[in-house]
């Protein structure tokens, strides 16, 4: 005989979170939507340029209103599947501040929080385990100057040496040093992580530092002589940054990244 009780119970988590994601947006401040909206493009947006490592990196952001609250994807979420609703709300402990029948990865928010609570201009943290990054994490010498990109990105790096799986409270201060007021961080034997005033920027710094080191390994991977980057050039990459994008840039290329994800699937707005 079939048993249905599982069956009826499995529906009636899905009608009760479908649910709680169509009432987020009457709770919410119009602003603190907007940025629902747009924390959800970045993880559809990371998931599409393949740096997703399955379930297990994140993207935080300040909720606006100065509450010290913030924005992360629901632990067991693919990147594909995060919509504005379905983002949770925490505190700087990582505990929920608003309803959700959504868990968080709490080891997951150790290296967000501590930067977070460091920097004030920290609106949005990103940090993602793509292969190119990782691989060029591993190398004693790190990001080499081969490319337009990586002057950009040579420009205000800095590094932080592995210290196991991002568990311990006493790792955030050696973190929130090495990343001092830098907007990429090289976590070595790790990952990339990106800091930016604003979703877009961070989502746009996150592609100059992944493309950097996609190209340096397809460079090392011909076997010829490497030309570097001179050093005068890379001093002066931000002011010639600023001069081409009016700031930081993400500006300029969010929106045709959010028509790029309509095009796809629009349902990262829900």
């Amino acid at each position: 005989m079939l048993r249905t009780e599982p069956i009826r119970s499995a529906v009636a988590d899905v009608v009760s979170t479908r649910r709680h994601e169509m009432d987020v947006k009457s709770q919410v401040s119009a602003e603190e939507w907007e940025t629902r909206v747009n924390l959800a493009a970045a993880y559809r947006l990371v998931a599409q340029f393949g740096w997703s490592d399955l379930i297990f990196t994140h993207i935080s952001a300040r909720v606006p209103g100065g509450d010290h609250h913030f924005l992360i994807n629901p632990y067991g979420l693919m990147f594909d599947e995060v919509t504005a609703s379905s983002l949770v709300k925490i505190d700087l402990e990582g505990r929920k501040v608003m309803e959700s029948p959504y868990d968080i990865n709490p080891a997951g928010f150790t290296i967000h929080s501590a930067i977070h609570a460091a920097r004030e201009d920290a609106q949005c943290v990103l940090h993602v385990h793509s292969v190119n990054g990782i691989a060029v994490s591993a190398q004693r010498d790190g990001v080499l100057p081969l490319s337009q990109q990586s002057i950009f990105v040579l420009s205000s790096l800095g590094y932080h040496d592995y210290e196991g799986v991002a568990l311990n409270e006493d790792e955030k201060p050696r973190l929130v040093a090495d990343l001092g007021d830098k907007n990429f961080l090289m976590l070595r034997n790790h990952g990339l992580l990106t800091v930016a005033e604003t979703i877009p920027d961070a989502f746009l710094f996150m592609y100059l530092f992944e493309t950097t080191c996609m190209i340096q390994v397809r460079a090392q991977a011909g076997g010829g002589a490497l030309t570097p980057v001179p050093q005068t050039i890379i001093d002066g990459a931000q002011a010639q940054a600023a001069a081409v994008t009016r700031g930081a840039g993400g500006h300029l290329a969010w929106p045709g990244l959010l028509r790029r994800l309509d095009r796809s699937d629009p349902s990262f707005r829900d």
